[in-house]
């Protein structure tokens, strides 16, 4: 019979572990957006702000890098494009596809939600300490470059 390893804190699921911070974080980033003008961008638009390049990124390569589809990476980005925070064009490579680029405005609202980001991270770090918010920044980036091939 084999014995499982025991966790400590096992009744609470690491999902939720990374869950309620992740949302906490993004209530915060996108309320604080919203109060200062920018209601129309949610925490669901926070793929195309991610993820797309600095010379703009097609809608089918946003999706892929976000893991959803195309329909769903274009319906966001058209929300965003009515907002005006990208603006759709011509590739400049391939005429025939479409280049999203963040516009002046949307350079602006990725801007500020790294801002408020950090800040989100100086409140946590004096709820739980600088020595352990930078441990715990220290395992996550370790977590992430070892996952990051493999997604």
């Amino acid at each position: 019979m084999s014995k499982e390893k025991s966790y400590p804190e096992q009744h609470r699921s690491i999902g939720a572990l990374l869950r309620i911070p992740f949302q906490y974080l993004a209530q915060e980033v996108y309320g604080q957006l919203a109060r200062s003008g920018h209601g129309e961008v949610r925490a669901s638009h926070s793929v195309v702000f991610r993820y797309i390049l600095p010379e703009g990124s097609r809608i089918t390569e946003l999706a892929e890098r976000a893991g959803i589809t195309k329909q769903s990476m274009a319906a966001l980005v058209a929300h965003l494009e009515i907002h005006g925070y990208v603006r759709v064009e011509a590739d400049p490579i391939d005429g025939r596809a479409k280049r999203v680029v963040l516009t002046k405005q949307g350079e602006l609202v990725q801007r500020e939600a790294l801002r408020l980001s950090r800040e989100v991270e100086k409140q946590w770090a004096r709820l739980i300490g600088e020595k352990e918010m930078i441990r715990l920044r220290q395992l996550l980036e370790k977590l992430y470059d070892k996952l990051e091939v493999r997604v």
